[in-house]
């Protein structure tokens, strides 16, 4: 299986947590645990926070964004926790290389909307970007 189907299969499973904020919710937790245990990898991982923030901002109604930027970010988070993936999380250092593919799949896609999201954050809270940045990150 490449890349692109497992985006498009976890991207069709998003919809049932975007229906349901209280299961977003708890996979945006799931995630933030999970990246806790991960090294930092170049930009895609760093840009994982900014897209979390993006979500919930969604699920509080602060920040509307397309249903198809949002369930592929979703999709890549579902993917991220998922237990199954296509390298097991337990081999050291290979476990993650899947899990960054999807995520810089999701993110050359959505990443237009990210920066969308991050200047209107930064407009938001009256700081700048790399301000706003570092909150998100704290």
């Amino acid at each position: 299986m490449d890349y692109m189907s497992i985006l498009n299969k976890v991207t069709s499973e998003a919809t049932d947590f975007i229906n349901n904020p209280s299961r977003l919710d708890s996979l945006l937790v799931q995630l933030e645990q999970k990246l806790q245990s991960i090294p930092a990898i170049g930009q895609k991982v760093s840009e994982l926070p900014v897209m979390i923030a993006m979500v919930k901002s969604w699920i509080k109604g602060e920040y509307q964004f397309s249903v198809k930027v949002l369930a592929t970010m979703v999709g890549a988070f579902i993917y991220l926790v998922k237990k199954d993936d296509l390298i097991s999380d337990g081999i050291p250092v290979i476990g993650i290389v899947d899990d960054v593919a999807i995520l810089g799949l999701a993110l050359k896609f959505v990443e237009p909307d990210v920066n969308a999201y991050r200047a209107w954050r930064a407009g938001q809270t009256g700081r700048g970007a790399f301000e706003a940045e570092s909150a998100v990150q704290s």
